[in-house]
């Protein structure tokens, strides 16, 4: 006969365990002995070891007492149920595996092969980090759209840094992420932004206008995603409006916008 540290010992449980099925009703508990202790039999011990069997596999306690009780032929479809559950439990789980295997890779993960050239290229001329996730994430959402016009934008924009002037630029504009509302340095920002615009040959423009890729939707949720991370970016934009240009991450001259 064995104590209750005994049983939970040949059975592979805590004592703690043994008390909480007493408590549940899944195992009889014995009366004590003529020295006080209550004292379990072999039949406990494989009683006991079903119960854990059970639990650990992930049947609720609810349903262990169900099934201790069942016959022959519905303890085994019922383990059968449970071996199809865990199955299907072990499926998701290696899905989800495979899905942190993937977050490893990094940006490869959602972005094409040109986009992570592009981030990789702002690194090695020094552009900050927090700029390039920015971008990064800003791409992602651009290529889960736009796939197919991937490789024209990235294109673009790396051409662009081939100018010594827009790498500066970047390097301002995360400067300016730390800006506050009304700081004072926010027009003259402005004024090079629309400079830069105003550069940019008419006949680009209007073959960018005629281009028709990105959704009004794409281009609301992009303009989002930069008032939600600058606290100076509605402000930025309203100064940038004011001086002919619309938008952010589509900008049109205001005459076009209203045309």
């Amino acid at each position: 006969m064995l104590t209750i540290g005994e049983l939970a010992s040949y059975a592979g449980v805590t004592v703690r365990a043994v008390r909480h099925y007493h408590a549940k009703g899944l195992l009889p508990e014995p009366e004590r002995d003529h020295s006080g202790y209550r004292r379990y039999d072999a039949a406990a011990v494989v009683e006991l070891i079903r119960i854990r069997t059970l639990a650990d596999a992930g049947v609720p306690l609810s349903r262990v007492k169900q099934l201790l009780a069942a016959g022959d032929e519905e303890f085994g479809a019922a383990v059968e149920e449970i071996d199809r559950r865990l199955r299907a439990e072990i499926r998701e789980r290696q899905r989800h595996r495979e899905r942190m295997a993937r977050l490893a890779a990094g940006e490869s993960l959602a972005l094409p092969a040109e986009a992570v050239a592009y981030l990789d290229r702002l690194r090695e001329l020094g552009i900050p980090e927090r700029m390039i996730e920015g971008e990064r994430d800003a791409w992602i959402l651009v290529a889960a759209h736009l796939p197919e016009r991937m490789e024209l934008y990235i294109r673009s924009k790396r051409d662009q840094l081939d100018d010594p002037a827009v790498v500066e630029f970047y390097r301002d504009l995360d400067e300016m992420i730390d800006w506050a509302p009304g700081d004072p340095r926010l027009p003259a920002l402005a004024d090079r932004i629309v400079a830069q615009l105003e550069s940019v040959d008419e006949a680009e423009w209007e073959a960018f206008a005629a281009d028709g890729g990105m959704s009004e939707d794409l281009v609301a949720l992009l303009d989002s995603m930069f008032v939600g991370q600058v606290p100076v970016a509605r402000e930025l934009m309203r100064l940038v409006e004011e001086r002919g240009w619309a938008g952010w991450t589509k900008l049109e001259r205001v005459d076009r916008r209203q045309a």
